[in-house]
């Protein structure tokens, strides 16, 4: 498989972006990568029409990048401008800003050499800073080949038929979770991660523990497509770690379903963003079937027809990230299924010196592709060093070291200072571990980080949190997983809700019900693969509080149809509004009541198909308008409030 577009000169260089990162009226950050050094310099078209001659500011970006080197041929520009250090204006508010990138000596513009960052009839890439959150972009779980369209090329196509209108352009873009899915890999997408980090010469690594001494005996392999399960460990060790996490035999510590293709090398990931991110690394990429057998060549056939219409729409998805600011928190499938979930899966992970490389290099990959966007500033003195030393010497030494502080951090966190404020919790590496059971789900957040997140309410009228798994859920889901985390098994349900943690739960239920807590209170998520609205108030009280919970999910994903229609109309019948059944529930002080989403055909509350969420936000900080973005080109809205309780 190959793309035939071709492309000269210096956009030759340019692999993946620019995504638009942080933006303040001071501060402008980027992310880029590039095949070799090249001096850039960013040009500012202030309230462009798309059809601007003179940039009004030129800033040589050399004092402003941070060069990291992954390969031979391969760096992650991170570009953070400071505008007042450049001697430049700030930003203006609600007006279109063009931007281009001039590339090399000769200033070749970007825009030019690469047309398809641009919309339709305007020259350059084009967004607009706001300080008042109105128009929200979000969603999660993009899986390159789950067999559905892309829902960030659907928002693309979206943003295209309102360029005129700049204040319905969207704030910001909320990636919610599972940007990439390391555990889970499509064949033909290994297989241009092999081609694409030869042809970049990303890093190569040594493994310890494993049953291959490096990289190059990974790749070389005959179980490195579809069999990575018997290259996770084994023996000895293996069974010792299914024995203390399963009580049996019955899986490996990486818990995937699909962990055949599990990503292991911090090249694999790196080179699956970039694969993910752009069709810029795809062009004239050459690589031909690997030896399988029946079955596997079936399932890789099948595969690479999903593959070749995911890269088809990958310039949609490219072009957006460059023209809306994007702000990004990860959830399990960035590293790995279930990562987290339960102590004694973080003991077992963590225990094996394989297992705790693999985890630590999808968030390396996380930090330097993802984190590092949201606030530079949170890892210059935590985890740059460690980054430094192994960017001069990539060895293994050095390698051992970064991983280790990047496990070593928790504060992955961060805050949108927009109004409202949306705070981005990092429900993944600050669990609330259950000490007497380490079997059973730990808390989505401890103690410590549930008062931290309570402190940054304080004061503000409205908020806007983005939690990856929804906080008010569909009951009935989360006592099936209830029921099989009675039974040990809390892994093969997916047990990730707040609910499922008693300390937690009431812990973050109390917030909500605290005096201080915001009187506007919403909640963005995902990571269930279907959609839905909830509004929620207090049952007793004279509080002022409302509560939405809008979940959007999956971007490219999607629920096994027939199951979640039952699901559905099982909910609806067993937690009526007057149904003895809610008082067993942890929200049973709470009133939570769905929307119901228009069209709709049968009276379902959960929306099945892959899309991007939307939500417009009023000037009191309340959603006023949510919608579905469906990739089939049509919405569903959520405008109208239903009485049944769920």
């Amino acid at each position: 498989m190959h793309s035939q577009t071709k492309t000269n000169g210096a956009a030759s260089a340019v692999i993946a972006g620019p995504i638009l990162r942080r933006l303040r009226a001071q501060r402008m950050v980027l992310w880029l990568a590039v095949s070799e050094p090249i001096a850039l310099k960013l040009a500012l078209y202030r309230q462009d029409h798309g059809q601007q001659e003179t940039p009004d500011d030129v800033v040589d970006l050399a004092a402003h990048t941070r060069d990291i080197r992954i390969g031979e041929r391969a760096w992650l520009l991170l570009i953070d401008i400071d505008f007042a250090a450049a001697g430049i204006a700030p930003l203006g508010e609600n007006v279109a800003i063009g931007y281009d990138l001039w590339l090399g000596a000769q200033t070749h513009s970007l825009a030019e050499l690469e047309p398809g960052l641009c919309y339709d009839g305007e020259r350059r890439p084009r967004f607009v800073f706001r300080t008042r959150l109105d128009n929200v972009l979000h969603g999660s779980c993009r899986r390159p080949h789950h067999p559905s369209g892309d829902g960030m090329a659907r928002a693309d196509r979206w943003l295209s038929q309102r360029r005129e209108y700049t204040n319905a352009w969207p704030t910001v873009m909320l990636l919610t979770g599972d940007q990439i899915y390391a555990d889970d890999v499509a064949g033909p997408l290994l297989r241009a991660i092999h081609a694409l980090i030869e042809r970049l010469g990303l890093w190569s690594e040594q493994l310890e523990g494993s049953v291959v001494d490096d990289s190059a005996g990974l790749y070389a392999s005959e179980h490195c497509y579809y069999r990575r399960d018997d290259l996770l460990p084994h023996e000895k060790s293996s069974r010792a770690l299914r024995e203390r996490f399963f009580g049996g035999t019955e899986k490996p510590v990486f818990t995937s379903a699909s962990s055949g293709n599990h990503l292991i090398t911090l090249a694999e990931v790196l080179a699956m963003y970039l694969l993910c991110w752009s069709d810029a690394p795809w062009r004239e990429l050459s690589y031909s079937r690997p030896a399988l057998n029946e079955e596997e060549g079936e399932r890789y056939d099948e595969e690479a027809g999903i593959i070749r219409a995911f890269v088809d729409e990958l310039p949609g998805a490219r072009r957006i990230m460059a023209n809306t600011p994007v702000a990004m928190i990860f959830d399990d499938h960035d590293i790995t299924d279930d990562w987290n979930l339960t102590g004694l899966w973080m003991d077992s992970a963590y225990g094996h010196p394989f297992s705790r490389r693999i985890i630590g290099n999808a968030l390396v990959a996380y930090l330097l592709c993802q984190g590092w966007g949201n606030r530079p500033e949170a890892f210059e003195d935590t985890i740059l060093p460690a980054l430094t030393r192994y960017t001069a010497a990539h060895d293994k030494p050095a390698h051992d070291d970064l991983v280790e502080a990047v496990l070593d951090f928790h504060d992955w966190g961060f805050i949108l200072d927009t109004e409202p404020a949306v705070v981005l919790l990092d429900t993944r590496t600050r669990r609330w571990r259950r000490v007497r059971k380490p079997s059973h789900p730990s808390g989505l957040m401890d103690w410590e980080a549930l008062s931290d997140m309570q402190s940054h309410f304080m004061g503000r009228d409205s908020v806007v949190i983005v939690s990856a798994a929804p906080i008010f859920g569909v009951k009935l889901i989360e006592n099936i997983q209830r029921i099989f985390t009675w039974f040990g098994k809390p892994l093969m349900v997916d047990a990730e809700n707040w609910m499922a943690h008693p300390g937690s739960a009431h812990t973050l239920l109390n917030i909500f019900r605290h005096r201080a807590t915001p009187r506007n209170f919403t909640v963005l998520s995902g990571d269930v693969h279907y959609s839905f609205v909830y509004d929620v108030t207090l049952r007793h009280g004279d509080s002022r509080q409302k509560i939405w919970q809008i979940t959007s999910s999956g971007v490219k994903n999607e629920f096994p149809r027939r199951l979640l229609d039952w699901f559905d109309r099982l909910n609806r019948w067993l937690f009526a509004p007057y149904s003895p059944l809610n008082w067993f529930t942890k929200r049973r002080r709470m009133r939570v009541s769905p929307r119901r989403p228009s069209p709709a055909s049968h009276g379902e509350r959960l929306v099945n198909g892959a899309g991007m969420g939307f939500v417009r936000f009023n000037d009191a900080g309340q959603p006023v308008d949510i919608r579905e973005l469906g990739v089939d080109d049509r919405d569903v809205s959520f405008d109208q409030t239903n009485e049944i309780e769920v």
